[in-house]
């Protein structure tokens, strides 16, 4: 029986940043050592267990932590596909064939989540939210129903909505101009918008003067500086079992992002659909059950994260190289690994060595 993520957490690693810490991906891992005083913040929101970390003054530090989570709430909120907000006011409009005047920040999301499809070969395809919708992934709780009819998976894919369907146009009185040229793009932020959190947060920590700090948004991880002095110790999360399957040095700025195929999921007649789906087929990809990242912009490496899930085991490296990712590490649905031969030194396996480790 799988364990929740919170339960993982506070078994596995103890409680909280300071003794590390693990959600969907990616952790920071205990070390004997004494560490400086680290001031840290736990909370739930973008769907997901959040763990924030800095090092310095315990005030200014929490004053700080409490600025992001109040910004981590806005986002959440004005970006959230289904539930009321400027995002899902959007596809209301979208759904309707209208345009939309959208604040500077959301066209500055989009236009970025449209780069990074366009980089992916649209693999990464925030425009599926009418097919995230229909197998009913945009929702808080897991999906045991039947899969929706073939039918209907094939007609979203002959439309094939995608983000260059998108028209972001920059109006004489400033403001920005929404519309879509395809009438079934929905979009769902899912796969990015964490990243753009990521980034945010790590540029608010060293406006602030903070500039050793982590930030975990449910194993999407970002680490700035270093941990009293040495650098930050990341496990990722194994994904056929409970633990860690390797270990990750990593200091200055990088963002360690992980998608995987295991923690959400819809049960029907004995078979799992992972919520990660594949634009060509209409439905879950299940090649690749994890794809770890490391890049020093988080939303690249997020979008990239997914596209490789989506790629497979063939073509993940032809995808990693087109969006400019050189530290990568695949894990199959046999636990076969595959990595780039950058990522490679970097990985320390935790436990028993996996049957097959390919370098490319």
């Amino acid at each position: 029986m799988s364990m929740s993520r919170r339960n993982f957490l506070k078994t596995t690693l103890g409680v909280g940043i300071g003794a590390g810490m693990l959600g969907l991906g990616a952790s920071l891992l205990p070390t004997t050592a004494a560490h400086a005083a680290l001031t840290t913040r736990e909370m739930y929101v973008f769907g997901t267990l959040v763990n924030l970390g800095a090092e310095g003054d315990a005030a200014h530090a929490q004053h700080t932590l409490d600025a992001i989570e109040q910004r981590f709430l806005l986002m959440n909120r004005d970006w959230h596909a289904w539930k009321a907000g400027e995002l899902s006011t959007l596809n209301a409009a979208l759904a309707d064939g209208r345009s939309m005047a959208v604040s500077d920040e959301l066209a500055s999301l989009l236009r970025g989540a449209r780069d990074a499809a366009q980089a992916s070969g649209d693999l990464f395809n925030p425009a599926l939210g009418k097919l995230i919708a229909l197998w009913d992934f945009q929702s808080d709780v897991q999906q045991r129903g039947e899969p929706p009819a073939a039918q209907e998976i094939a007609a979203l894919c002959t439309s094939a909505p995608r983000m260059s369907d998108l028209r972001i146009e920059p109006q004489k009185d400033g403001r920005q101009m929404v519309s879509s040229l395809n009438p079934d793009v929905r979009i769902d932020l899912g796969g990015y918008a964490k990243g753009v959190a990521l980034d945010w947060a790590l540029d608010h920590l060293a406006a602030e003067g903070l500039h050793n700090a982590v930030v975990n948004l449910g194993g999407n991880l970002a680490i700035a500086g270093q941990r009293d002095g040495r650098p930050w110790h990341i496990g990722v999360r194994h994904p056929q079992g409970e633990g860690v399957i390797a270990a990750i040095d990593a200091q200055g700025r990088e963002a360690i992002v992980t998608s995987g195929t295991y923690e959400r999921f819809r049960e029907w007649d004995g078979q799992r659909y992972p919520h990660i789906i594949d634009p060509r087929s209409g439905r879950p990809a299940t090649h690749v059950v994890s794809a770890t990242v490391i890049h020093a912009d988080a939303a690249w490496a997020d979008a990239a994260a997914t596209a490789l899930v989506v790629a497979g085991t063939q073509d993940w490296p032809e995808i990693a190289a087109r969006m400019g990712i050189t530290q990568v590490m695949v894990i199959d649905a046999e636990g076969g690994v595959g990595m780039t031969a950058v990522m490679a030194p970097r990985v320390s396996f935790v436990g028993a060595r996996p049957a097959r480790v390919d370098v490319v």
